[in-house]
């Protein structure tokens, strides 16, 4: 997989976010996609050794498109020059949560994991009542060594503990949140070797692999609202 060819069309296409210029530049997609898509196949891969349930699903089920819908954004750019992938048990659906990647030039790629969305109320509500119950338990995933190294717990955030939670709990600012998820920054050089790339993010991966259980145990009963 030629990685450097990724990070030079997203430079271009960043640089001519433009419809005319998307067109005209079609073989020069393909090749990046095909490109990201071997990436993301080898990540699969090598997650698969310590979470099987990845395996059942190919790249093209995993990767985002590069065209945006810009109805309800100020941003009317019609492209979002990075290639995006999540994989997990169930695919690209953001629960259950699995493993992120993002490459997007310009030191902006990053490895993910966790819940980033924050709108499914009865999935916040899931995995607050599990940090509530389980304290201690949540407290040895996000400080264990392999984790805390490398993660800060992010997302979304309320002022206050909400209502039906003791505001005095160990873990109130966690209950405070909408969100959680976690980043690992990648930089553009890390992604030009790409089989030392991949041994990396697997480490990673594997790293976060708790949190994400954890969620997931929270999430057992979620179900995705139908559209």
């Amino acid at each position: 997989m030629d990685t450097r060819q990724m990070l030079v069309f997203l430079s271009q296409l960043e640089a001519n976010n433009d419809r005319d210029w998307y067109h005209a530049h079609k073989a020069e997609l393909n090749a990046a996609k095909d490109n990201f898509e071997e990436l993301v196949q080898a990540l699969i891969f090598k997650i698969g050794e310590f979470d099987s349930g990845v395996l059942a699903h190919s790249p093209k089920d995993l990767t985002f498109k590069l065209v945006r819908d810009t109805r309800f954004s100020h941003d009317k750019s019609p492209y979002n020059p990075a290639f995006r992938a999540h994989i997990s048990a169930a695919g690209k659906l953001p629960i259950p949560v699995g493993y992120y990647v993002m490459v997007k030039p310009g030191g902006r790629s990053f490895l993910g994991g966790g819940l980033f969305a924050d709108m499914f109320k009865d999935a916040t509500s899931m995995i607050r009542d599990r940090i509530a119950a389980a304290p201690e338990e949540f407290a040895a995933v996000i400080n264990a060594p392999e984790f805390h190294s490398r993660f800060t717990v992010c997302g979304s955030t309320l002022k206050n503990v909400p209502r039906g939670y003791d505001s005095g709990h160990q873990m109130a600012e966690y209950l405070k949140m909408k969100s959680w998820y976690v980043e690992y920054p990648v930089s553009d050089e890390s992604l030009l070797d790409a089989e030392s790339f991949v041994t990396e993010s697997a480490r990673t991966f594997r790293a976060m692999k708790p949190f994400n259980d954890f969620l997931n145990s929270a999430l057992e009963e979620f179900k995705m609202p139908e559209r």
